[in-house]
């Protein structure tokens, strides 16, 4: 992902930092997208893959707190953004699996078994885990076969349910999209 497209997510966001650091936004910007390729491992952890691959070169070497503050200082509207610019199909006419006749193949995938920190804000917006457990949050896609690359994303409350984060996401089909499909789902609720 180039520099300057996380610099440009950044700016438009406005989460550039105003003064001089040792942790910018632009490395936090990385560092998240590190820690999604990651997601069972802890901050520090995280932060020493990439640094690893400096050897030779100084790095800053923060604690754990540094980096939570980092992240708590962009908050998710680069995430989003950044999400709005590279989401989309990315088949060509030939990608096998891709194509149904003159329609580009894509699919609804969900998983509700996502679990976040139970924080009270979280328990406030997601409701209490019926077995006292972390709170969970219920993902819904919208795939483009043949690529697996993700065209939408919709995720909130599991008491939703799958149709409800599935309608949700209709806005994002095209005219020349056939929707496959998956684990009993077809669609037919939406296009009979």
């Amino acid at each position: 992902m180039p520099f300057e497209l996380v610099d440009a997510v950044l700016s438009e966001t406005r989460t550039v930092q105003r003064r001089l650091r040792d942790l910018p936004s632009g490395v936090g910007g990385y560092f998240l997208l590190v820690m999604c390729l990651f997601p069972e491992v802890g901050y520090r952890l995280v932060w020493d893959k990439p640094a690893a691959g400096l050897s030779g070169i100084p790095t800053a070497c923060p604690s754990t707190k540094a980096l939570r503050d980092l992240l708590r200082r962009l908050g998710s509207a680069p995430v989003k953004a950044l999400f709005e610019v590279l989401a989309g199909p990315l088949a060509q006419p030939a990608t096998p699996g891709a194509r149904f006749g003159p329609f580009r193949t894509v699919s609804f995938d969900g998983c509700s078994s996502i679990k976040v920190p139970g924080s009270e804000r979280n328990r406030d917006r997601l409701g209490r885990c019926s077995n006292g457990g972390y709170p969970q949050d219920e993902l819904m896609t919208l795939v483009e076969t043949g690529t697996r690359s993700l065209v939408a994303a919709v995720f909130g409350p599991t008491r939703r349910g799958e149709i409800s984060y599935a309608t949700a996401l209709l806005e994002h089909l095209a005219p020349d999209m056939l929707v496959l499909g998956d684990r009993g789902f077809d669609g037919s609720e939406f296009f009979a």
